[in-house]
C-alpha cells in the first residue's frame, strides 16, 4: 500500500533559487515548524477566499515590467484608481528607462502630482531610470536582489513586479495584507519581512502571488481597517477567522459596508451568495 502523503510545511533557512525568485526572509536556524492546525486552517481560508474573489488580480494598469514597476512606486500612499488615471499620459511621455533617467524634474513632477509625495517619487523615478539604464541595459531585472537596489524599490514593490510581470511567486505585504494576516491569526508581527516569512511558511510557494491578490481584495472590499463587514464575510464560520465579530455582525448592515461589485452574501463554507477586486489604503 502506498503511504499517505504528508502535508509539507516549509521551514528553516532557504537557499537562493536559481531563477532569482523571491523567497520569504529565511527563518532562523532551528526555527519551529508552523503549527499543523494553523497550516490547515490558513489553507482552508485561502480556498474560501479563492471562491469569494475569483477575479482577484493586480489592479495597477500596465503593459510591461517597467510600467508595473513605475505604477507600484506611484501607488505608495495613493489609491490604484488614482495611479491608473495618471499613468496613461506618464507612460506615453516616458516609454523607457532612458526616458525617466533624462526626465526634466518639473515636467515629471507635474505629471505625477495627483499621486502625492510627487517630489520624492520624481527623485525615485529619475534614479530608477538611471540605475536600470546603467546596470541593466534599461531592462527591469528578474532577480529580487537586483530589483530592490534602486531608490524607491523595496521588497513589496519587487514582489509585485516579479509575481505579476515575470510569474515568479512572491508575497506582497501591503497595509491590507499585513492587517488581515494578523486578524486571521497567521502572524502576530507588524514587521513586513517577518509577515512575509511567517505567512509564506503556511502556503505552497506556487500560491504566494494569488494569495496576496485575494487577501488584498478581501481587505479592500470586506475586511476594512475601521469597520470590517464581518456579517458578510465568508470566513465568519467557526474555526476560521479568530477575529470574526470585531466589526459589523448583522448580515444586512454588513453587506451595506461591502465595497465593489459583489456576488451576493457568502456562507462560511465559501459558497458565494455576495461578491468581489490592489495597494495603498
Amino acid at each position: 500500500m502506498t503511504p499517505r502523503s504528508r502535508l509539507r510545511v516549509p521551514t528553516g533557512p532557504q537557499t537562493p533559487r536559481p531563477d532569482g525568485g523571491p523567497t520569504p526572509a529565511p527563518a532562523p536556524a532551528g526555527a519551529p515548524r508552523p503549527d499543523l492546525a494553523l497550516v490547515r486552517r490558513a489553507r482552508r481560508m485561502h480556498r474560501i477566499l479563492t471562491e469569494r474573489h475569483p477575479d482577484a488580480h493586480c489592479e495597477l494598469d500596465h503593459s510591461s515590467p517597467l510600467e508595473l514597476l513605475v505604477a507600484t512606486i506611484l501607488s505608495a500612499q495613493c489609491t490604484d484608481k488614482m495611479v491608473n488615471q495618471v499613468t496613461p499620459a506618464l507612460f506615453a511621455r516616458y516609454p523607457s528607462a532612458e526616458h525617466y533617467a533624462a526626465a526634466e524634474r518639473e515636467e515629471l513632477e507635474e505629471l505625477i502630482r495627483p499621486t502625492g509625495f510627487f517630489r520624492a517619487k520624481t527623485s525615485s523615478l529619475i534614479a530608477l531610470g538611471a540605475a536600470l539604464t546603467e546596470r541593466h541595459d534599461g531592462q527591469v531585472p528578474r532577480r529580487l536582489a537586483q530589483l530592490v537596489k534602486p531608490p524607491g524599490v523595496g521588497r513589496k514593490t519587487a514582489n509585485v513586479v516579479l509575481g505579476n510581470a515575470f510569474g515568479v511567486p512572491g508575497i506582497t505585504v501591503d497595509t491590507h495584507f499585513g492587517r488581515l494576516s494578523r486578524r486571521f491569526g497567521w502572524t502576530a508581527s507588524e514587521d513586513p519581512v517577518v509577515i512575509e516569512q511567517e505567512v509564506g511558511a503556511l502556503f505552497p510557494r506556487r500560491d504566494w502571488t494569488m494569495l496576496s491578490h485575494r487577501v488584498i481584495f478581501h481587505g479592500r472590499r470586506v475586511c476594512h481597517a475601521r469597520r470590517p463587514a464581518c456579517g458578510a464575510c465568508p470566513l465568519r464560520g467557526p474555526g476560521l477567522c479568530p477575529s470574526s465579530g470585531i466589526g459589523e455582525s448583522d448580515p444586512v448592515r454588513a453587506q451595506a459596508l461591502v465595497k465593489g461589485p459583489s456576488p451576493g452574501g457568502s456562507s462560511p463554507t465559501g459558497s458565494s451568495t455576495t461578491g468581489p477586486a490592489g495597494a495603498a489604503e
